[in-house]
């Protein structure tokens, strides 16, 4: 039997702080609006502001800590990947382009062939 683990914030510290980075998203939002009036340089400040301090509230919680090591996983394991050669990347590239060419042709040709069989043979229709 497989059981399932769902990981919730269970500290009252962490539900604090995603509440208060949610609220600080939806100030950020509001001030932008808000502050229409005082030009652009208060309205984007006061939003770019507001997200970073968001963001900031975020990542200190477990979720946002759990988010980091996620990241920094993820960073790990592209560093692992092998990527091709520019010789591999050229050979791959025009094996493509060579198949794209093939089923356009393939394409037209049933096409062509459908449209002769139908309208000329079936139904008669000479252009």
């Amino acid at each position: 039997m497989a059981t399932s683990q769902v990981e919730t914030v269970s500290t009252g510290a962490d539900k604090a702080k995603i509440g208060l980075a949610i609220a600080l998203v939806i100030g950020a939002v509001a001030a932008f609006y808000m502050l229409g009036k005082q030009g652009a340089v208060a309205q984007w400040g006061a939003l770019i502001v507001a997200l970073a301090a968001a963001v900031g509230v975020f990542l200190t919680s477990e979720p946002g800590r759990q988010f980091i090591a996620f990241g920094r996983d993820a960073w790990r394991e592209v560093r692992k990947v092998v990527w091709p050669t520019r010789k591999e990347s050229i050979q791959i590239t025009l094996y493509v382009f060579a198949f794209v060419v093939v089923m356009a042709l393939f394409l037209w040709l049933t096409d062509k062939t459908l449209e002769w069989v139908f309208y000329d043979l079936l139904l008669g229709w000479k252009r």
